[in-house]
């Protein structure tokens, strides 16, 4: 009788490991020679994909893509959420959404509107919802029978959505007769802030894959020396 194997905590390491790398690398772009005049407030963090400092915005979006994946497939593996579920189908199109970000860069408005700058919007529209979506929804199975963390992770995806409300704000007023939206907030400020708190969120499920290290046991018939079946755990 063999005891089942213990889950090793690997693939959670590397998902954190490449989330975190990921981060440092688009932060760097604000301090960096070349990006470091990027207005944090009113840029985009997209606006560092048309620096020659690409490459290191497309590594940096890249790795929290892979890291997140890595993070998603530790929690199906493990059981946490189920392989068809809307949190691995949110979790899906985020990380789908942030390789987009990458292939398509955002518009040039000094050359002019362009297919892959839509693309690289709408892209960009979609991974800021699915996330906290796929956290709010995976967040009761992950957390099952840890509510502080469950209600940590809920409020993660909460507050992204708000952040997002915002700009959604400011095109209903645009709708309205307003200002532009772009204008209507500070916009690089404000996806700045949304993009940490989602950033928040995803380690706040991640931390359930190092929660659950070891499988539930399993239930195995065992034939006694008397000759009866005996049910043993291990």
């Amino acid at each position: 009788m063999t005891p089942p194997a213990r889950t090793s905590p690997a693939d959670a390491v590397a998902g954190f490991a490449a989330l975190a790398t990921g981060i440092v690398l688009v932060a760097l772009l604000h301090v960096l020679p070349g990006t470091a005049d990027i207005s944090p407030v009113r840029r985009t963090i997209s606006q560092y994909a048309l620096t020659d400092s690409r490459w290191i915005f497309d590594l940096g979006v890249g790795l929290v893509a892979i890291g997140s994946a890595v993070l998603f497939y530790a929690l199906i593996r493990r059981g946490l959420i189920e392989r068809f579920s809307a949190a691995s189908v949110f979790g899906a199109l985020w990380t789908a959404s942030l390789l987009l970000i990458v292939a398509f860069p955002k518009t040039n408005w000094a050359i002019g509107p362009s297919l892959g700058g839509t693309i690289h919007r709408y892209a960009s529209v979609v991974a800021f919802i699915a996330l906290p979506l796929a956290v709010i929804f995976g967040a009761r199975a992950v957390f099952r029978d840890a509510p502080i963390a469950r209600r940590l992770a809920v409020f993660f995806g909460i507050t992204s959505l708000m952040w997002f409300g915002l700009i959604l704000v400011g095109v209903v007023n645009m709708l309205a007769g307003g200002e532009a939206w772009w204008t209507f907030v500070p916009l690089g400020l404000v996806e700045r802030l949304m993009a940490l708190n989602e950033m928040f969120a995803i380690a706040a499920l991640g931390f359930g894959v190092l929660r659950a290290r070891q499988p539930a046991p399993e239930h195995m018939t065992q034939v006694t020396p008397e000759g009866e079946p005996a049910v043993v755990t291990s």
